[in-house]
């Protein structure tokens, strides 16, 4: 899971989600058990989904166990740092940021060595980074950021877009998802600051 720059961003992206997932948990005063299911498909959820889609079975989580190992580690250390933690909305928005541009950046790039069209890769970066956010808040009875007035998506599909143009001008393929994931972060944070969203349609 560790031997190249996607598989260290696949990491660092399970760790963020898990992170997000365990605080969103929390909120909700979750029992111990609770918050690491939660933590769990909110990690895998986007990945799941991608892989069926595409026909990579077993999914990723099933075939290495480490996955599912660093998203347990990580919910146990955040349950037990959470008193050093004041802010939790902030901590919770920062790595649900975080994970969206790892996970958007995972996806594409599955999408891409699958030989899929570039639509398609997009869309999948998209399900990858979104999915698992849409899990957890649909478990934890609440509306899902994506359904909501928020751009949550759209950043994605713009990070998506931005990283195959990067790509056919030649691009180094790490510094292109480094420059992807830092994009997605800071327009979602750019977003939310300013309270930047669709028009909602009316009944």
């Amino acid at each position: 899971m560790f031997s190249s720059t996607s598989a260290i961003i696949e990491l660092l992206g399970t760790i963020s989600f898990a992170i997000s997932g365990t605080f969103s948990a929390m909120q909700r005063r979750l029992d111990a058990f609770g918050v690491l299911i939660i933590a769990f498909v909110t990690s895998v959820g986007g990945g799941t989904i991608r892989d069926l889609l595409i026909g990579d079975l077993p999914v990723a989580w099933m075939r290495d166990v480490q996955v599912c190992l660093v998203i347990l580690a990580t919910s146990v250390l955040t349950i037990f740092f959470k008193t050093h933690i004041k802010k939790l909305k902030v901590t919770l928005f920062l790595f649900d940021s975080l994970g969206l541009g790892l996970f958007t950046v995972v996806g594409l790039q599955k999408g891409l060595n699958f030989g899929l069209n570039p639509g398609i890769c997009i869309a999948l970066g998209t399900i990858t980074g979104c999915f698992g956010g849409i899990t957890r808040d649909t478990l934890l009875n609440t509306i899902p950021l994506i359904f909501q007035k928020e751009i949550y998506a759209t950043v994605c599909i713009l990070g998506g877009a931005v990283y195959l143009l990067l790509l056919h001008f030649q691009v180094n393929t790490d510094v292109s998802k480094f420059i992807v994931i830092a994009l997605i972060f800071v327009t979602r944070i750019i977003v939310v600051q300013h309270k930047l969203s669709f028009p909602r349609i009316n009944y």
